[in-house]
């Protein structure tokens, strides 16, 4: 019992390191037109990129993303940062993602996970989950939730990675 426990142990920790020295899977996402990418696609030739994966139908996914849209011109200007956001809803509801990202004023780049596939890979069980990856699409930080406020937290993140700080206290 004593062996499985320990073997258990060690197999989460090896899972978690694994996790966060990940870069973007190599799946399938639409584009809102509609045009299919692959996930690893996805890149930042002015530095850390966030993915944000959110739903039309998740509030504080809403809130997040708004707060971020307040404060992106700025980040953009100070730390080349980039944001993508991610839709995990489903072939139903994808339709109306795109009237509601524009009628969001979002910027961002935002892409359909329809089948859920990238959020599986990248283990997002609720949203919202934010990854921060780094100039060289690893990632380095993520985090499951909203609170106001959490925006200020990220964005010391992305000026520390962009300084070349290490993000750990």
């Amino acid at each position: 019992m004593k062996n499985s426990i320990i073997t258990l142990s060690l197999t989460l920790l090896f899972s978690v390191c694994a996790i966060a020295q990940e870069t973007m899977p190599s799946i399938k996402i639409k584009d809102l037109d509609g045009n299919v990418i692959e996930a690893s696609s996805i890149e930042n030739e002015d530095g850390p990129i966030i993915i944000s994966f959110w739903a039309t139908w998740c509030k504080p996914c809403v809130r997040e993303l708004n707060a971020i849209n307040d404060l992106y011109p700025d980040w953009q200007d100070e730390t080349g940062v980039k944001l993508v956001a991610i839709s995990i809803d489903d072939s139903r509801q994808s339709s109306k993602v795109r009237p509601f990202v524009a009628s969001q004023g979002w910027e961002y780049e935002v892409y359909l996970d329809e089948n859920s596939e990238l959020r599986r890979a990248m283990n997002v069980n609720n949203i919202p989950h934010t990854f921060l990856l780094d100039a060289n699409g690893k990632v380095v930080w993520q985090h499951n939730g909203y609170m106001p406020g959490d925006e200020d937290e990220l964005y010391e993140l992305i000026q520390k990675l962009v300084a070349g700080e290490p993000l750990a206290d």
